[in-house]
């Protein structure tokens, strides 16, 4: 779709065409979406690709980097569709999704959620479907697809990448509630991260990439989570995670 459409003005102009008789060409949805990551570069990124209006539909009202910003900005504008992060500082995305309860139950105009995240993690998808997101897809989604995910949540459908969709089908498949990990409930939800990341092989430079954080706050999670579940080295740590089902 092109931004504007009766215009004769050179090639290159803008979509607005200073309100004479040219009129700018309105997509035939719109969205109102607020950003919840806490890597402002991908934001960024998210918002170069999705976030030109006039050609997309999808207008970015709001962005947060951690759990009491998300809540005061998603309060405040009232988003149709909130992209959310999983982990995040101040308790992650769970958290932001059960302080913003009363929004998601609206009568009117709920506010609907989906996850965004380049964790792949059964328990990090489960997670956030219990605490009432609409749908989770992971960053390598294309912005097209992105931008289609976000318009079937506002729609009300639940959207998830392929390979996720049958994590949640088991999940709710069953009527047993998951057992407690007492071992995994110590570690923060990015030490997780990391620990899921170690066990697959990846080296210290290749997490810290992945994740957007420097490779000393690699180590200082890594360092947090041997001495957490009592245990050694990386060796150690992957045969914990591995008969955990984590990697």
């Amino acid at each position: 779709m092109t931004g504007t459409s009766g215009t004769s003005g050179p090639s290159g102009t803008s979509g607005t065409t200073g309100g004479t008789s040219g009129e700018e060409e309105v997509p035939a949805r719109h969205v109102r979406v607020v950003l919840v990551d806490d890597h402002r570069m991908f934001r960024t990124g998210v918002q170069a690709e999705i976030g030109q209006t006039a050609t997309t539909g999808v207008e970015v009202v709001g962005e947060a980097a951690d759990v009491d910003q998300a809540v005061t900005v998603i309060t405040a504008t009232r988003p149709e569709v909130v992209l959310l992060d999983v982990h995040l500082p101040g308790g992650g995305g769970v958290e932001v999704l059960r302080r913003c309860a009363p929004l998601m139950a609206a009568a009117e105009d709920p506010v609907r959620f989906l996850a965004l995240s380049v964790s792949d993690a059964a328990e990090d998808v489960i997670g956030v479907i219990r605490g009432g997101a609409r749908g989770y897809v992971t960053k390598t989604i294309t912005g097209t697809d992105l931008v289609d995910s976000v318009f079937r949540v506002q729609d009300g459908d639940a959207v998830f990448s392929p390979r996720l969709a049958g994590f949640v089908l088991d999940a709710f498949a069953s009527t047993d509630a998951p057992p407690v990990d007492e071992d995994m409930d110590r570690l923060t939800q990015r030490e997780r991260e990391v620990l899921r990341l170690i066990a697959r092989g990846y080296a210290y430079k290749e997490i810290a990439k992945q994740l957007f954080i420097s490779v000393k706050t690699v180590e200082s999670h890594v360092s947090a989570v041997l001495r957490k579940l009592q245990l050694s080295n990386r060796h150690e740590l992957t045969r914990w995670a591995t008969a955990r089902r984590l990697v």
